[in-house]
């Protein structure tokens, strides 16, 4: 009898750098054992971890070093802007919003 598992999709991550100036860079990527060990550090060091396999996939296309395509400019200025904001931060522009959201809540 045939084995009808769906063969198991490797393990992947990539590792961005943001400068706040220029295009985020790749900084890391890797399957499978070095996939895990880039989680693990990012882990140690506090770094929040997007799960996206599309986006994953496509990113491991590009080398090292790589900026991101500006067909993903708008994904990944949404991902950097959600981290700011977990970290508290937030643009001087909005004025302490946030301060005042939690006040009224």
């Amino acid at each position: 009898m045939a084995d009808t598992t769906p063969p198991k999709k490797p393990k992947q991550a990539v590792a961005l750098s943001y400068d706040g100036k220029t295009a985020p860079k790749i900084t890391a990527k890797g399957q499978d054992l070095l996939a895990e060990e880039i989680i693990a550090v990012a882990e140690a060091a506090g770094v929040h971890i997007h799960q996206d396999e599309h986006l994953s996939n496509f990113l491991q296309m590009l080398e090292l070093g790589d900026a991101i395509p500006k067909e993903l400019y708008l994904l990944i200025a949404e991902l950097i802007a959600f981290v700011y904001m977990l970290d508290g931060k937030f643009p001087d522009q909005w004025d302490n919003m946030h301060k005042k959201i939690v006040a009224q809540a």
